[in-house]
């Protein structure tokens, strides 16, 4: 027995004049991320699959589940899965790595008596956050008073973080001693040490609208790498305004290399660290 294709399904999702640039809008508004009018259809592509779930012959249906629907945080979260960009790796620059253990840690541990916060505010898969976990162990400083928080909008991706089971591409920049040291190999892949695993807390957490996320109210170091590349120059601003309200004086702020602050804000100031450089809280607040 055989059935027709629904035509319905099969049909092309209708895209109404200035529609894309509405999705756009609203899209930029309640993620940060940007698209510019030639990539509106890469957009568009992301969005299809979730638009369908929905039974949606028009983009423009889409656009007011978005924008009206009651139950619209759940339908955002899965927009964020859409979006989200999971190329990463461990020890991905280094350098930062480096300049947190061999001169940040060191600092606070001789003048500070409260725990050292450090918050990895777009985690992905969690290589990053772990990589600051392992980096830590090596230098002897796994048993001082450090606590990482991780977070990411995607749960997809929190959910392969949390999961800590890796492939291959993941550790293309790990030092071949420091990978049998800390992961064991699985049929699923390359699975984290429980004891690096349990060094760090993920949540779900959307960097455009913070409120509610309890966890990174005060928090002393914080890395958001190659993440204000897709965003738009007022949700930089943005972001960074927020990082600032959570960081104290001197307070450290590591962005990709690739990524520049200088002309987004003045409420930090760029330093040289070690091999690195880092943004750090200036005292005017």
């Amino acid at each position: 027995m055989s059935f027709a294709p629904d035509p319905v399904a099969l049909a092309p999702i209708l895209v109404p004049p200035n529609v894309a640039v509405l999705v756009r809008d609203v899209v930029h508004e309640r993620t940060g991320v940007f698209f510019e009018n030639d990539r509106t259809p890469s957009m568009l592509d992301k969005l299809e699959p979730l638009a369908r779930a929905h039974q949606c012959r028009s983009f423009l249906e889409y656009y007011y589940i978005l924008k009206y629907d009651e139950k619209g945080t759940e339908e955002w979260r899965r927009v964020m899965d859409a979006f989200s960009v999971q190329e990463t790796y461990f020890w991905r620059e280094a350098d930062q790595i480096r300049a947190l253990v061999d001169v940040i840690v060191p600092q606070w541990m001789k003048s500070k008596s409260k725990p050292l916060r450090i918050w990895s505010a777009a985690c992905a898969s969690g290589e990053e956050p772990y990589s600051i976990a392992m980096a830590l162990e090596e230098a002897g400083f796994g048993n001082q008073p450090i606590e990482i928080v991780a977070s990411d909008a995607s749960e997809m991706a929190l959910t392969r973080a949390r999961a800590a089971t890796y492939r291959e591409r993941s550790f293309r920049a790990i030092a071949p001693q420091l990978r049998a040291k800390y992961f064991k190999t699985a049929d699923a892949g390359s699975v984290l040490d429980e004891r690096i695993k349990s060094k760090v807390s993920f949540e779900w957490a959307n960097l455009v609208n913070l409120e509610g996320f309890a966890q990174v109210q005060n928090v002393d170091v914080i890395f958001c790498r190659n993440v204000f590349i897709y965003f738009s120059m007022a949700s930089i601003k943005q972001v960074v305004a927020s990082f600032a309200r959570r960081l104290p004086p001197a307070g450290h702020l590591f962005v990709g290399s690739s990524e520049s602050l200088l002309k987004v804000t003045n409420e930090f100031d760029l330093q040289n660290l070690g091999d690195a450089f880092v943004y750090i809280r200036n005292a005017d607040r």
